[in-house]
């Protein structure tokens, strides 16, 4: 059902069943390392490249989210996912063998939670019963595709973020104990002119601005109704730019605004400069930090907002401006 102009209230919310996150060394030894399900010292995950590294980590993420569940991936109906690869061939090859039907998506580092809307519609729907939403990223074949080879030694800006080598992946059904998935509001393109592709908060702040705002008018909720409000990977800059936009707004977004960019990593210990990104930070904090919080009690309300940043290395050297995407999704303890 939907309510106001970009939200959609799910009338038999679908429940969360399951969720695995794999993550490299790096994340393993950042503050959330007790949360992830596995924690991989080899960074090709035994694989001969990155990008067969990213696949078979996603894989075995999958894999995993089908054990804890006790489900076999023939039993799903559908599986949406994507990631940062030309074509999402990270995904296409990790999934290459389920026999499932798939929905391949790039929303850039949006990923999880646009494959967590679509999910949540197919089940409410009734156009299918289970469904898996997963994503990854991978540090090293990022850094190939979008900025320079590692061989290069190219110096990060101060502004520039660390791709979290992580994947997170969820799977949801019609039935379950929660916690469920009650609202989605999905996002608009916002390109707010940044040009800089180191300086990916930036690009992706007023987007999350704006699908926060239209949630909250939306559903007539404040932000304190969430005990949590997370976005997926502004890191340090991009999340203090959205903290002064909605103090624009009159709104005080207080401590429960969080970044999954911002918690992956220790900023001072790990030398990541602005925070963590990439489809696999969103994903990967999900799955394990703040599901395993909601069901440990610490959290009984989370509204969870991907953030994108909509380019490719080919338009920024042209000189095009890097538009901003985020969808979110509310997810609570108890259908409401």
């Amino acid at each position: 059902m939907r309510i106001g102009s970009q939200t959609l209230k799910f009338p038999k919310p679908p429940s969360i069943i399951e969720s695995a996150s794999v993550v490299g060394k790096k994340e393993g030894l950042g503050p959330l390392k007790h949360t992830f399900d596995f924690i991989s010292d080899d960074s090709y995950f035994g694989e001969k490249s990155w990008e067969k590294a990213e696949s078979n980590m996603l894989k075995q993420c999958f894999s995993l989210a089908c054990d804890k569940g006790k489900l076999s991936p023939s039993t799903l109906d559908m599986i949406f996912s994507g990631d940062l690869l030309n074509q999402c061939t990270g995904s296409a090859y990790a999934l290459r063998d389920t026999d499932v039907p798939y929905f391949g998506l790039y929303g850039a580092c949006s990923t999880m939670s646009e494959s967590l809307c679509l999910a949540a519609m197919a089940i409410d729907g009734g156009c299918a019963r289970t469904a898996a939403a997963l994503t990854s990223s991978h540090f090293c074949s990022a850094e190939r595709q979008f900025r320079f080879p590692l061989e290069y030694g190219s110096i990060r800006a101060p502004t520039a973020q660390w791709t979290v080598t992580g994947a997170g992946a969820v799977i949801l059904g019609a039935d379950g104990a929660g916690p469920y998935i009650t609202h989605a509001t999905m996002g608009k393109i916002v390109d707010a002119g940044i040009v800089d592709a180191s300086n990916m908060g930036a690009a992706m702040a007023p987007a999350a601005h704006d699908t926060l705002s239209a949630h909250f008018a939306d559903t007539g909720r404040a932000p304190h109704y969430y005990d949590a409000i997370v976005t997926g990977d502004l890191g340090v800059l991009g999340q203090d730019i959205v903290r002064d936009l909605f103090m624009d707004d009159g709104v005080e977004l207080g401590p429960r605004y969080m970044d999954c960019g911002v918690l992956v990593y220790d900023s001072e210990a790990q030398d990541v400069h602005a925070g963590g990104s990439g489809c696999g930070c969103s994903a990967s904090v999900l799955s394990g930090h703040l599901l395993r919080g909601m069901r440990n009690g610490v959290w009984k309300k989370i509204l969870f907002a991907g953030t994108g940043a909509l380019m490719s290395p080919t338009m920024t050297l042209q000189g095009e401006s890097i538009p901003g995407i985020c969808h979110a999704v509310a997810i609570e303890s108890e259908r409401c």
